[in-house]
């Protein structure tokens, strides 16, 4: 009989009451964290499509600042402005970029920080 005990019992397979429960709290903190994460990505997108929008379009350092907020007001672009692009010359091209961070509170001191930059070509 104790054979057979231990046989059926070896053949159980599955998870645990615990197992289920560690799986579920690592789940739930994953969409959390990437229910945060994906607005901050798509906002970084279209920074980098207003970025290069206004390389092409402005000639002065002014235009190229007033053509990225143009954009950033219709994107709904909060994280940084025209005035926080870097803009430079390189030989005839006009190179612009940007450096950003931003934040996700996890818990009490625990943040998870997401750190952008780009420069056009």
């Amino acid at each position: 009989m104790n054979l057979r005990y231990t046989t059926a019992r070896a053949r159980q397979r599955g998870l645990s009451f615990i197992g289920v429960i560690f799986i579920g709290v690592l789940a739930v903190a994953t969409f959390a964290i990437g229910g945060q994460s994906v607005p901050i990505f798509l906002e970084y997108q279209a920074i980098r499509k207003a970025t290069l929008k206004a390389s092409k379009d402005g000639s002065t350092v002014a235009d190229i600042r007033a053509s990225f907020d143009r954009a950033g007001a219709i994107d709904n672009i909060s994280s940084i402005s025209g005035k926080d692009l870097e803009i430079t010359k390189r030989g005839d091209k006009t190179v612009v970029g940007f450096k950003y961070s931003r934040e996700i509170e996890l818990a009490g001191p625990a943040f998870l920080v997401y750190r952008f930059q780009y420069q056009t070509e």
